[in-house]
C-alpha cells in the first residue's frame, strides 16, 4: 500500500468501493476501456493486463516457466496471480464465471487467449 506523508481526509465511502462502483455502472467494454485508459498510466495498464493475460494459462495448468516464455510476464507475477486465483477474494473467479456464461472466455466460442 502506498505510504503518504499527509493523511488524506476521511471519506464517507471506502475509495476502493467507490472505484468498483464506477466500474459497475459502465455499460460497454468500450466505456470500461476508456475509463481504464483515463484512470491508469500506461505502466499500470500493462501490469493489470499482464495479470489478466496469464489467468487462462494458469487455469489450463500450464507451467509458470512456459507461461513466462509465451507471455513475457514475470514468474513472480504469475505466482501472485495463481495465489489470488485460489486464495483471493474470488474476484478473478467471479469475472471468469460471468465471461464463460456470456461466451466471452477463451474456449467458450469467445476470444482467444493467444
Amino acid at each position: 500500500m502506498k505510504k503518504r506523508s499527509v493523511e488524506p481526509e476521511q471519506l464517507n465511502e471506502d475509495p476502493i468501493l467507490s472505484l468498483a462502483r464506477a466500474f459497475s455502472v459502465l455499460d460497454t467494454v468500450e466505456e470500461a476501456k476508456a475509463f481504464l485508459e483515463d484512470l491508469c498510466t500506461p505502466a499500470e495498464l500493462e501490469a493489470l493486463s499482464d495479470r489478466w493475460r496469464v489467468v487462462p494459462y494458469l487455469l489450463e495448468g500450464t507451467a509458470y516457466r512456459e507461461i513466462h516464455d509465451r507471455t513475457a510476464v514475470s514468474v513472480t507475477t504469475i505466482g501472485r496471480v495463481a495465489r489470488f486465483l485460489t486464495d483471493g477474494s474470488d474476484g478473478y473467479n467471479s469475472a471468469i464465471r460471468k465471461l464463460k456464461r456470456r461466451k466471452q472466455w477463451p474456449g467458450t466460442d469467445g476470444e482467444s487467449n493467444q
